[in-house]
């Protein structure tokens, strides 16, 4: 017997690469801290929520933790609505990462021949309405912002 899932084939994955700028809804969907001696990171993976065409791809990119990046990363965690008592105490859990949602504005970057996702902007999952409307009128991209 065969059963039909929509959702048990994932979203033309490759849609992503062709589309890689934008304004997207997602969901924080893996958080790992990495240790790099110069540059530590958290590599975040996303996963698109909207727009429709692209659900259920992931997105993974880096959020730096140097004191000169701090400022993006706590940007992050304010917009997507991390419990402020452990920002408060300057404390990032990954479990409670995970499962975050938000508006994310993201461009595609080459580095050293490398393609990587750059996370331009932040902002509240309630504000996607607004945004996504904005960003369809605007051909040259708009700016994501708290």
């Amino acid at each position: 017997m065969r059963r039909y899932f929509e959702s048990l084939r994932p979203a033309d994955v490759s849609a992503i690469h062709s589309v890689p700028n934008g304004i997207f809804l997602v969901r924080v969907d893996r958080a790992q801290y990495r240790w790099h001696k110069q540059k530590p990171y958290y590599e975040i993976c996303l996963a698109v929520l909207k727009p429709k065409h692209l659900t259920g791809c992931c997105m993974t990119g880096r959020l730096y933790c140097t004191p000169r990046a701090m400022w993006k990363l706590s940007w992050f965690l304010r917009e997507f609505g991390y419990d402020a008592e452990l920002l408060g105490r300057n404390e990032i859990d990954e479990k409670a990462l995970v499962d975050l949602w938000g508006v994310v504005k993201i461009s595609e970057v080459t580095v050293h021949g490398i393609s990587v996702l750059n996370f331009d902007g932040f902002a509240p999952a309630a504000r996607w309405e607004e945004l996504s409307g904005f960003a369809d009128n605007d051909p040259r991209g708009s700016e994501v912002a708290s």
